[in-house]
């Protein structure tokens, strides 16, 4: 019997760099959002990509005078409730696609807009599940 165990480092060499999930969320590429996810349902940690963030749930107040009264508090509670209902009727996948309405910032428009997101569900820094929500354009 042959032992399949292989070293990564034998096959691909020494790791040059790597960027961890904790680096990404210090930096601000992601944006955690673990607990307020825990009362919308998820069991792991979430974030989010600054992408998202900017376009579902960043609101100021100048934004409520021009378009339409909002707030940030209000937008994430609708981008974890709609992940965490996609979340539970697609279970098993490591990628759910789910659609979110927001009233999309600048100009004047007070009309929600739909937008499609992913719901990725992949293995953190210390290969604990952890989910990231995506706009469809990042990976």
């Amino acid at each position: 019997m042959h032992d399949n165990a292989h070293n990564p480092d034998d096959i691909f060499g020494k790791t040059i760099s790597s960027y961890t999930r904790a680096q990404a969320i210090a930096d601000g590429v992601l944006v955690d959002l673990s607990a307020l996810a825990r009362e919308a349902g998820f069991r792991t940690p979430v974030a989010v990509t600054s992408a998202v963030w900017a376009d579902c749930v960043a609101w100021t107040d100048a934004d409520s005078q021009r378009q339409a009264a909002q707030d940030e508090s209000g937008r994430l509670w609708d981008l974890l409730w709609m992940g965490a209902l996609a979340a539970k009727r697609v279970r098993g996948a490591q990628r759910i696609a789910f659609e979110l309405h927001r009233v999309p910032r600048g100009g004047r428009g007070t009309r929600p807009r739909p937008v499609v997101l992913n719901l990725h569900i992949g293995p953190g820094d210390d290969a604990e599940p952890v989910i990231t929500i995506l706009m469809t354009d990042e990976d």
